[in-house]
């Protein structure tokens, strides 16, 4: 029997196919239990969620595709805003003494107190005149603060990438 588009129990094998298009794009093996899912599928609607178990990324990678950017004003204190998952901010290029840090406020309404943000320096200044690290999660907001590593006042806009990672407390 040739399925167009929809599901097929194959018996002898003990497997539910999911068809589209005639192309079978995902098999969920009850003797196992796996699903596989064709390469390249997509859910566009709501969320996949694995309630034991891990996700593993044997080849290839996570990709988080909520991106946004924005640059700070004035100086490398002053707080931006940006409520996507991953991000770019470019802080403004202001004097920062040598050896002193600055910390600043990223205010972002889908991070939660549990989660987990990364930050690091993408570009700006020479390869280790800076370093940036996340100080503060809370809900709503997170903090950087950076570094001016080097031995003399650098004036530089520096590119920081974040990107948010979901968490739990229990």
């Amino acid at each position: 029997m040739s399925v167009k588009n929809g599901f097929k129990f194959d018996t002898d094998n003990n497997k539910l196919l999911v068809y589209q298009e005639s192309s079978n794009v995902a098999t969920f093996d009850n003797s196992s239990p796996n699903l596989t899912v064709a390469s390249g599928a997509t859910i566009t609607a709501g969320d996949l969620t694995v309630t034991a178990g891990n996700i593993d990324v044997v080849a290839g990678t996570l990709d988080v595709q909520d991106g946004g950017a924005i640059t700070q004003v004035t100086n490398k204190g002053n707080g931006v805003s940006l409520s996507t998952y991953s991000g770019q901010i470019t802080t403004t290029a202001a004097a920062l003494a040598a050896g002193v840090e600055v910390t600043f406020v990223v205010t972002n309404t889908l991070v939660a107190i549990n989660d987990v943000v990364i930050v690091n320096v993408q570009s700006g200044g020479t390869p280790g005149e800076y370093m940036a690290a996340v100080t503060t999660v809370a809900n709503g907001s997170f903090h950087i603060t950076l570094t001016n590593l080097s031995g003399s006042s650098a004036s530089d806009a520096v590119i920081l990438n974040f990107v948010v990672i979901k968490g739990a407390a229990s």
